[in-house]
Protein backbone atom coordinates (compact mmCIF):
# COMPACT_ATOMS: atom_id res chain seq x y z
CA UNK A 1 0.00 0.00 0.00
CA UNK A 2 1.52 3.32 -1.00
CA UNK A 3 1.33 6.50 1.01
CA UNK A 4 -0.70 8.10 -1.83
CA UNK A 5 -3.51 5.62 -1.35
CA UNK A 6 -3.67 6.29 2.38
CA UNK A 7 -3.66 10.06 1.76
CA UNK A 8 -6.53 9.67 -0.71
CA UNK A 9 -8.38 7.44 1.74
CA UNK A 10 -8.03 10.05 4.49
CA UNK A 11 -9.69 12.64 2.28
CA UNK A 12 -12.38 10.51 0.63
CA UNK A 13 -14.57 7.83 2.19
CA UNK A 14 -15.57 6.64 -1.29
CA UNK A 15 -11.90 6.09 -2.23
CA UNK A 16 -11.36 4.22 1.04
CA UNK A 17 -14.34 1.96 0.35
CA UNK A 18 -13.14 1.25 -3.21
CA UNK A 19 -9.59 0.48 -2.09
CA UNK A 20 -10.85 -1.78 0.71
CA UNK A 21 -13.03 -3.65 -1.79
CA UNK A 22 -9.99 -4.21 -4.01
CA UNK A 23 -7.93 -5.34 -1.02
CA UNK A 24 -10.60 -7.80 0.09
CA UNK A 25 -10.94 -9.12 -3.46
CA UNK A 26 -7.17 -9.73 -3.61
CA UNK A 27 -7.23 -11.39 -0.18
CA UNK A 28 -10.11 -13.63 -1.23
CA UNK A 29 -8.25 -14.62 -4.40
CA UNK A 30 -5.12 -15.44 -2.40
CA UNK A 31 -7.13 -17.47 0.13
CA UNK A 32 -8.86 -19.39 -2.65
CA UNK A 33 -5.52 -20.14 -4.27
CA UNK A 34 -4.07 -21.20 -0.93
CA UNK A 35 -7.07 -23.43 -0.25
CA UNK A 36 -6.63 -25.13 -3.64
CA UNK A 37 -2.93 -25.70 -2.97
CA UNK A 38 -3.63 -27.18 0.47
CA UNK A 39 -6.24 -29.48 -1.07
CA UNK A 40 -3.67 -30.71 -3.61
CA UNK A 41 -1.17 -31.33 -0.81
CA UNK A 42 -3.80 -33.27 1.19
CA UNK A 43 -4.58 -35.40 -1.87
CA UNK A 44 -0.88 -36.08 -2.39
CA UNK A 45 -0.43 -37.10 1.25
CA UNK A 46 -3.44 -39.42 1.03
CA UNK A 47 -1.98 -41.01 -2.12
CA UNK A 48 1.37 -41.52 -0.38
CA UNK A 49 -0.34 -43.10 2.65
CA UNK A 50 -2.25 -45.50 0.41
CA UNK A 51 0.90 -46.44 -1.50
CA UNK A 52 2.76 -47.12 1.75
CA UNK A 53 -0.14 -49.22 2.98
CA UNK A 54 -0.22 -51.28 -0.20
CA UNK A 55 3.55 -51.67 -0.10
CA UNK A 56 3.49 -52.84 3.52
CA UNK A 57 0.80 -55.43 2.80
CA UNK A 58 2.74 -56.74 -0.20
CA UNK A 59 5.95 -56.99 1.80
CA UNK A 60 4.18 -58.82 4.63
CA UNK A 61 2.77 -61.37 2.20
CA UNK A 62 6.21 -61.87 0.69
CA UNK A 63 7.80 -62.41 4.11
CA UNK A 64 5.09 -64.91 5.07
CA UNK A 65 5.61 -66.82 1.80
CA UNK A 66 9.40 -66.88 2.25
CA UNK A 67 9.07 -67.97 5.89
CA UNK A 68 6.64 -70.73 5.01
CA UNK A 69 8.94 -71.98 2.24
CA UNK A 70 11.97 -71.99 4.52
CA UNK A 71 10.05 -73.85 7.24
CA UNK A 72 8.90 -76.41 4.67
CA UNK A 73 12.46 -76.92 3.45
CA UNK A 74 13.67 -77.26 7.05
CA UNK A 75 11.02 -79.82 7.96
CA UNK A 76 11.74 -81.76 4.76
CA UNK A 77 15.47 -81.78 5.54
CA UNK A 78 14.85 -83.01 9.09
CA UNK A 79 12.55 -85.78 7.87
CA UNK A 80 15.12 -86.72 5.22
CA UNK A 81 17.87 -86.92 7.84
CA UNK A 82 15.68 -88.99 10.17
CA UNK A 83 14.81 -91.42 7.37
CA UNK A 84 18.47 -91.66 6.43
CA UNK A 85 19.46 -92.37 10.06
CA UNK A 86 16.69 -94.94 10.50
CA UNK A 87 17.68 -96.81 7.30
CA UNK A 88 21.33 -97.13 8.37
Amino acid sequence: MSSNSTDIEKKSLEAHVELCAERYEQLEHKLTTLDQRVAKIETGIDDIKEAIGRSSIGQSKQLIAIGTTLMGVGVTAIIGLLVHLINK
